[in-house]
């Protein structure tokens, strides 16, 4: 089978993500969740009840309730919210020790369960992924402190915490300031965060209000990346127009023909049209904004 290669000036369509939102106990963070696009909620805390606007929800008891999930299943959902991630990894470490209890000793995993649990973890995410559902991946936090500074990070067990953090395609943070609950993407200092959609600090609306918060907020990354997208896939194409072009220039007349659409196609093509003109004896002449031949060295 011949290797699919998608090639620099083919877009990359975003139809799908993985969003980690993490805060403190109490912050609202499954309330936010739920005003996702059609969400499903994979409650391992149980504490949907405790949440406004509550929708869809399996109450995960033990693992085995959700590991045989299919995309049948959730076929009428169009994002899936694990709460918390945290408590679904405990969920499953009781599971594996279960299935192999050398993987655990006293009710905790052993360095090999740990390893265990990465695995498992990691490929239960690409399952879900595999469904083309966005994915809400929702944590508490915890506070570490250095000094006089305090770290936040997201409470989560064993390696599987670094998993998260590289599945995320945002990871945001809830917290409240002067009364209003606020949701930040950017990383700050004591603090992580994934901003690909550039956005500012967000305040949260009352689901009552606006119950399709997050699926707005999840749907302008994802318009983000595919403007981006688009926009490297435009200037790729000039770039492979300009290479063309320039492989026929043999003077300055046909170099000098070509300099709007270098200036056009930005600084690559700007070095690559400079890189042909030396290369065939010219340099550029400041006071004429044009390309003459080279002055020989004295």
């Amino acid at each position: 089978m011949a290797l699919k290669i998608t090639r620099a000036s083919d877009p990359i369509l975003v139809e799908r993500l993985n969003v980690c939102i993490y805060g403190q106990p109490g912050a609202g963070k499954t309330s936010l969740a739920f005003t996702a696009s059609r969400p499903l909620l994979l409650d391992f805390d149980n504490g949907a009840h405790r949440a406004t606007g509550r929708k869809d929800t399996v109450q995960v008891r033990q693992w085995t309730d959700v590991a045989g999930i299919t995309e049948d299943d959730v076929a009428g959902f169009d994002t899936i919210i694990l709460d918390t991630a945290g408590r679904a990894l405990d969920s499953l470490s009781s599971d594996i020790i279960r299935r192999n209890p050398k993987a655990g000793r006293g009710g905790a995993l052993t360095l090999q369960g740990y390893g265990t649990l990465k695995t498992e973890f990691v490929a239960f995410l690409k399952l879900l992924n595999g469904f083309g559902k966005d994915v809400v991946l929702i944590a508490h936090m915890d506070e570490q402190r250095n000094g006089d500074e305090i770290i936040e990070r997201l409470d989560v067990q064993g390696g599987s915490k670094g998993e998260i953090y590289k599945a995320a395609d945002a990871m945001g943070r809830v917290f409240v300031k002067g009364g209003s609950r606020q949701l930040d993407f950017s990383p700050r200092e004591g603090s992580f965060g994934k901003n690909p959609g550039q956005l500012d600090v967000l305040d949260i609306p009352h689901p009552d209000r606006e119950p399709d918060f997050l699926a707005s907020v999840i749907q302008s990354i994802k318009d983000k990346l595919n403007t981006l997208t688009a926009e490297q896939s435009e200037a790729q194409a000039k770039l492979g127009k300009l290479r063309l072009a320039l492989a026929d220039a043999e003077d300055a007349q046909g170099i000098n023909a070509l300099l709007e659409a270098a200036k056009d196609a930005g600084n690559s093509g700007k070095a690559l049209l400079h890189a042909r003109a030396t290369d065939i004896g010219l340099a550029f002449d400041k006071g004429a904004g044009e390309y003459g031949p080279a002055k020989a060295a004295a």
